[in-house]
């Protein structure tokens, strides 16, 4: 491959549509390969904005106000990075010739749950729990009495757990409704999924290019309210669970086509395994490998939709610990001791410009030969950390 240098009329350029802590990440990956990096937000100083090249805040639902940057910019590559963006400014972008990652298609089935899950179970045949989608107060307790309590609620489109929760009992639907209104996205159609009595949890990392799919070690996560708290590789599971999930991870992600990593999750139950949901995009749980492995997702990512060889290898067991604010600023500090920071361990800032309760604002990150110890040093980190 020819590679270029940034600012100049060949150079090989990036757009990220969405610009958080994965984004900010991916960016610095492709600046280390001289790509130039266009980093798009709803809201100025994200953080991938502080590492781009050039940045622009914009409603990104809004079809023309996306398609105008892209004119502006005319990236060699469209990265989509959140729930949030007008999907038919990626179909009209795809028709003007742009490279959108990893297809338009590919966006609008795995950015809405109703889309991938019809996808998945009804297309693929894949095995998941029982679902109904919903529009109204009314249809939700509907549904809540045929699928059974406990079932799980969520918007068919939001990130990061943001309007999700899980009705025990039918007097909990009322209360599920409201906080389903508090979607990152689209909350006027809700899934309804039967809750699944797993055994845990797994993020399965799937990279794919022209080269071929390649599988990161399985990450297990422990999740509240949908959003990761803790996230570890690897998971220790069965041969045969893990051989299903690649199996139904390469099954889907080969409908869907096209190149980059994908965050895979399923639920597992003994030697059962549920598909569950994807991002074609990476993972908040796959933070772990930016120190577990030679190449993390970003890395990954980034060779993946360049076309380059999805080779690397482990360093070990490790875990990756979420810090979440505890305080409304506009001017935030975090106070992290020195001890977190030693020759297996250290902190991830994201450097987001203002805190409110509950946003995540930068993770632990630890190395070690017992994933035991490393998820307990992980959390231990974490809870160190304060904000002001």
């Amino acid at each position: 491959m020819t590679f270029t240098t940034p600012l100049q009329e060949n150079a090989i350029k990036i757009m990220l549509l969405g610009s958080g802590e994965l984004g900010k990440e991916v960016a610095i990956e492709a600046q280390r390969l001289g790509i130039e990096v266009i980093a798009v937000d709803k809201y100025e100083n994200a953080p991938a904005h502080l590492v781009a090249n050039r940045a622009y805040a914009i409603d990104m639902q809004d079809e023309a106000a996306v398609i105008e940057v892209i004119e502006k910019e005319k990236p060699t590559y469209i990265l989509p990075e959140v729930e949030a963006i007008s999907i038919s400014a990626l179909f009209e972008a795809e028709k003007r010739g742009f490279h959108v990652i990893p297809n338009a298609e590919a966006v609008n089935k795995t950015m809405n749950r109703k889309n991938i899950r019809v996808f998945a179970a009804e297309e693929l045949g894949l095995k998941t729990s029982n679902y109904e989608f919903v529009t109204t107060l009314e249809g939700l307790k509907d549904a809540g009495d045929r699928i059974g309590f406990p079932c799980v609620i969520k918007p068919v489109m939001s990130s990061s757990g943001h309007g999700q929760s899980i009705a025990r009992t039918p007097e909990d639907i009322e209360k599920s409704w409201e906080i389903a209104k508090e979607a990152r996205g689209d909350a006027s159609e809700l899934i309804v999924e039967a809750f699944v009595p797993f055994d845990y949890e797994i993020t399965l990392l799937t990279v794919r290019n022209e080269t071929g799919t390649a599988f990161c070690d399985a990450i297990g996560h422990i999740q509240k309210d949908g959003d990761f708290i803790l996230s570890w590789q690897p998971m220790q599971m069965s041969a045969a669970a893990l051989q299903k999930a690649k199996e139904i991870a390469k099954a889907v992600t080969d409908g869907l086509g096209g190149r980059g990593i994908f965050g895979v999750e399923f639920f597992v139950k003994g030697e059962e395994v549920y598909f569950s949901e994807l991002s074609p995009r990476p993972h908040d749980t796959g933070m772990v490998t930016l120190i577990t492995q030679s190449q993390s997702q970003f890395a990954l990512h980034i060779r993946a939709v360049l076309g380059l060889p999805l080779a690397y290898t482990t360093y070990g067991a490790g875990a990756c610990g979420a810090y979440k604010a505890k305080h409304e600023n506009s001017n935030p500090t975090l106070e992290i001791p020195d001890s977190a920071f030693t020759e297996k361990s250290f902190v991830r800032v994201f450097g987001k410009p203002e805190t409110h309760t509950g946003r995540r604002m930068a993770v632990s990150l630890v190395l070690d030969n017992d994933v035991e110890v490393a998820k307990e040093r992980a959390l231990e980190i974490a809870a160190s950390i304060s904000d002001n």
